[in-house]
């Protein structure tokens, strides 16, 4: 109950945000009319719709990115002809006329404006519910990722319902709020007439703009701090475990906070490196567990710490874990995974965690992330993505320290070797930010025959910074692009030392070969690991390839990738 009671709250937070100002002026619309028979149908009809949307896109698959834009675009074309009605009587007649019709038929003892109206409301309200797209904050965030971990259920529509019902709520008080000034300004049927019309002009201006997509352009630099201090104060509430450890035996007592007690972590769909480990083989140990995914830079640039760490104290009573959690379908396959595992070296056992149940447990939503587990199981410290390296290890040290019941001098900082892409980001010249190729969540595209579904020959562009185009004949699929004809290649205009590419090989394993330049020349001397100088390679495997790493000043640069076979799978930049 806590968690839907969150969402409902984060819902409400949503009249604060920038994020409802499309929506407003179609709920304000209704604030004339009466609550039952037309505010209410809306409000149900976007929080039904909201939420179906939401969990089916957890499916992630290719016919719901085409339902999803079929839906966007007959709920635009919806609401345009509303907003045209609002200016027009006559056509606000003549739409209004079948709907009459359909009324008399479903309901005879209801009144024709009445039924018409409730009908109406409904769909209006379902058609925004498909074209509102709330700020992602915490809550929010928690429950998507969920259900994209985890697929749509029960518990995930609910939670999404709870979170557009609180929106509602919220867009209720405001048509309450336009209804009573709408009561005090009127002064007849000119005045009626004049607010329908210049609400109509704006509607229709609102979805003009977000068939263009400028309304996210507008209102992305405008975040509401206030709504997502609250919610993330919300989301730390869920997070309180009000059980306490009892205090460790020892002189020494460590000053680290106690968070909540390490979950099961059963579940594992294999255990590669042995395991799965056993309790006796963590009694008395500090546990260190990490979560990552192969193919994801920020994972593989913590591994060199999680390496070093685990060599050094693993004689004084460190055990290290490592869970893998996929990101991409990819990722799912064992084979893959237990390659990635010999190629980056590692030591520990690894959980391959392809249902995510250990991941649910740990109620973790980050890739990579850092548990630091006292030798009682009380999780102590962890870490979310990149840095903080150093107060990781601190942590170790004094967990370490607390298990042997003394403090000894001031431990030195471990400083691992890291090689290729494990070398940190060069983060004061980096521009450029992560970049999906794949339809579900690709951005940047410049393409001049834009983004299909279908197969589909594209031309090169001129791409500015941080965008992107295709040449030759490629598909979109959720999640990445791939090559149907020979001689295919990919543009990306970037500002950064190193470039890598998640790259996937032809049917059934077949190599793919291709030749990179910068600016139309070989790289030379700023080519990556997987490349020689004159910008050769080959993707034999799924995995990141170094494309780029600048050996002199960063500037920004014409990345061009172009492929000798078909049948490569092209899924995201990475930068550093």
């Amino acid at each position: 109950m806590t968690s839907y009671l969150a969402a409902f709250l984060a819902g409400m937070l949503t009249i604060v945000s920038p994020c409802i100002l499309p929506v407003l002026p179609f709920v304000l619309a209704r604030a004339d009319r009466p609550f039952v028979s037309s505010t209410l149908p809306f409000l149900t009809g976007l929080v039904a719709a909201f939420a179906t949307a939401a969990s089916l896109a957890a499916v992630g698959g290719g016919w719901v990115v085409r339902l999803s834009a079929a839906a966007h675009v007959a709920a635009l074309a919806l609401l345009g002809v509303f907003a045209v009605a609002l200016m027009s009587q006559r056509v606000a007649a003549l739409i209004s006329a079948p709907s009459v019709r359909l009324g008399e038929a479903l309901a005879r003892r209801v009144e024709r404006r009445g039924s018409a109206g409730v009908v109406s409301s409904l769909g209006l309200g379902a058609a925004t519910g498909l074209l509102w797209t709330p700020c992602a904050g915490p809550i929010l965030g928690l429950v998507l990722t969920g259900a994209a971990l985890s697929g749509p259920s029960p518990e995930t529509t609910g939670l999404l319902v709870a979170y557009a019902a609180g929106a509602a709520t919220s867009l209720a008080a405001a048509v309450a709020a336009g209804g009573s000034l709408y009561a005090h300004l009127r002064g007849g049927l000119a005045f009626s007439e004049q607010v329908r019309r210049i609400g109509g002009a704006a509607m229709i201006t609102i979805v003009a703009a977000i068939a263009i997509g400028f309304d996210a352009d507008l209102l992305a630099p405008l975040p509401s701090l206030q709504a997502t201090r609250v919610e993330a104060a919300l989301v730390a509430a869920l997070h309180l475990d009000p059980a306490q450890p009892a205090p460790a035996a020892g002189l020494y007592r460590s000053s680290l906070p106690v968070e909540r007690r390490l979950p099961s972590l059963e579940g594992a769909s294999i255990w590669l490196n042995g395991g799965p480990p056993t309790k006796e083989q963590f009694r008395g140990k500090v546990l260190l567990v990490h979560v990552w995914t192969y193919s994801c830079i920020n994972c593989i640039r913590t591994l060199p710490y999680i390496r070093a760490w685990e060599a050094r104290y693993r004689d004084q009573g460190l055990a290290v874990i490592g869970v893998h959690a996929p990101e991409f379908a990819f990722e799912r396959d064992i084979d893959n995974v237990r390659s990635a595992v010999r190629r980056f070296a590692l030591p520990y056992p690894v959980a391959v965690d392809n249902d995510f149940q250990i991941w649910r447990a740990l109620r973790n939503t980050y890739w990579p992330a850092l548990y630091i587990v006292d030798a009682e199981g009380w999780i102590r410290h962890h870490q979310f993505g990149e840095g903080g390296e150093a107060q990781s290890e601190a942590a170790i040290q004094d967990l370490l320290a607390e298990e042997a019941g003394q403090r000894t001098a001031e431990a030195s900082v471990t400083v691992p070797r890291p090689a290729g892409p494990e070398i940190p980001a060069d983060l004061r010249q980096l521009r450029s930010g992560e970049t999906y190729l794949g339809a579900d969540k690709t951005g940047g595209f410049v393409s001049p025959e834009g983004l299909s579904l279908r197969t589909q020959t594209y031309s090169p562009a001129e791409p500015k910074l941080n965008q992107w185009s295709l040449a030759g004949n490629w598909s979109f699929g959720p999640d990445a692009v791939r090559l149907d004809r020979e001689g295919g290649g990919i543009t990306y205009r970037f500002r950064a030392r190193d470039l890598h590419l998640v790259l996937g090989p032809g049917a059934h394993g077949r190599p793919v070969r291709f030749r990179v330049a910068l600016a139309g020349q070989p790289p030379g001397t700023d080519h990556g690991i997987d490349i020689t100088p004159d910008g050769d390679g080959i993707v034999t495997e799924t995995r990141l390839y170094q494309l780029v790493r600048q050996s002199g000043p960063v500037e920004e640069r014409t990345f061009e990738i172009h492929f000798q076979d078909p049948g490569v799978r092209a899924y995201a930049f990475t930068f550093g």
